[in-house]
């Protein structure tokens, strides 16, 4: 938005926010109750949800009961007045959503993307059956976000180094905003789960964060002062690339896998670690479930695993200081509440820094959840502030 000090119609969409805000965060309002939160004088707080109910955005939910003289009508938004649709598109599945301006859930589905190589096509099919079991129009979805892995260029948009997504290269964006007609947005997988932790998580409320993805893949999403942090040139948190000790050096830009810090902790090297220590699963998490489960060989193995991923972490914790290091992918929340503890004892005794490290709270994809609520954001911004 354009900065405009002090005009009137900035004022007046500053005040429409305000009253969006508490109404998302609080229920439905009273005028009088409006008027105390935001500080505005009632005939103010009252033209304000007049305007907002000519346009639409709000609607008269019910009555206020228990107070002296007539009851007070209760307003809240009116959960059609935008709708958005998320994915997360990963190498295995992908998932699709849709919520109302409000936030409420309508439809949540998967859908096989090996289908097809085409990513507009994926997305394309991703987005219509979640409309259509949602029961909304294509029409009156407003914004598509869309998390993937690999970084994202701040300057075009596009995905670079999504090593599992090959067709995901420079155009595709473009190509997704021309066929949808509608704002397309996409960001790193990661940050979109540090936005869901911070938001509705474990994190919520907490300024500076640091969330682990531990999985398949390795990265961290960076919360700082609140905003998330991508770096000049969208490539913070690419942590896998992390030079550590007992990995080899990562050369070239190529696939880290084999390399870095993530060749320590990201799937591959779990199964080994949990080899050496005489436990086997089917995969990374099985290993670190047959890791809890056996206390004869379990603590020696999750103590050397938190060791390696305190060593990345202790890294970026020493740079940045964050109140809060979350633990989520596959293989960070199957280690649980054991593996957090250990983890913040292991970068306590490495530098200087003490941050509370915890497990991931948001259940059922906190990728897409991070798609949807940054879709909300840019939706709540365009219906509210048009005026």
């Amino acid at each position: 938005m354009a900065q405009r000090p002090g005009t009137p119609r900035l004022i007046g969409e500053l005040n429409d926010r305000t009253a969006v805000d508490l109404m998302l965060s609080a229920g439905p309002v009273t005028k009088t109750r409006l008027a105390e939160f935001t500080g505005l004088s009632k005939v103010t707080a009252a033209q304000l949800l007049a305007r907002l109910e000519a346009r639409g955005l709000v609607q008269v939910v019910g009555s206020q009961e228990g107070t002296r003289g007539p009851s007070a009508a209760l307003y809240a938004l009116v959960p059609s007045s935008g709708y958005v649709a998320g994915l997360h598109i990963g190498p295995q599945e992908t998932t699709a959503g849709v919520v109302d301006i409000t936030g409420a859930v309508l439809a949540r589905l998967s859908v096989d993307p090996h289908g097809t190589s085409d990513p507009i096509s994926l997305v394309r099919g991703a987005v219509t059956k979640a409309a259509r079991r949602a029961g909304v129009p294509m029409s009156r979805v407003r914004c598509l976000s869309i998390g993937t892995p690999g970084m994202v260029d701040p300057s075009t948009g596009d995905v670079r180094f999504a090593y599992d997504l090959p067709d995901w290269r420079a155009g595709v964006l473009e190509a997704l905003r021309r066929g949808f007609r509608r704002p397309v947005q996409i960001e790193n997988d990661v940050n979109l789960a540090a936005i869901a932790e911070r938001s509705a998580g474990a994190a919520k409320g907490i300024d500076d964060v640091v969330l682990a993805w531990i999985g398949r893949g390795v990265g961290v999403g960076v919360v700082v002062n609140g905003r998330l942090y991508r770096g000049a040139g969208g490539g913070a948190g690419e942590i896998g690339y992390l030079p550590v000790p007992g990995g080899p050096l990562p050369k070239g830009v190529t696939n880290p896998r084999k390399s870095g810090f993530q060749s320590l902790v990201g799937a591959d090297g779990v199964r080994q670690l949990a080899r050496a220590h005489g436990l086997r699963g089917s995969d990374s998490v099985a290993c670190v479930e047959k890791a809890l489960a056996d206390r004869d060989r379990g603590p020696a193995f999750l103590d050397e695993l938190a060791g390696r991923i305190a060593v990345g972490l202790a890294g970026v914790c020493v740079v940045l200081d964050p109140g809060m290091c979350v633990l989520s992918g596959d293989v960070g929340r199957a280690g649980g509440a054991e593996l957090a503890k250990r983890v913040e004892a292991a970068i306590a005794g490495m530098c200087p820094n003490q941050p509370h490290v915890v497990v991931g709270e948001v259940a059922d994809d906190p990728v897409l959840r991070g798609a949807l609520l940054s879709g909300l954001d840019s939706v709540r911004d365009e219906v509210f502030a048009k005026r």
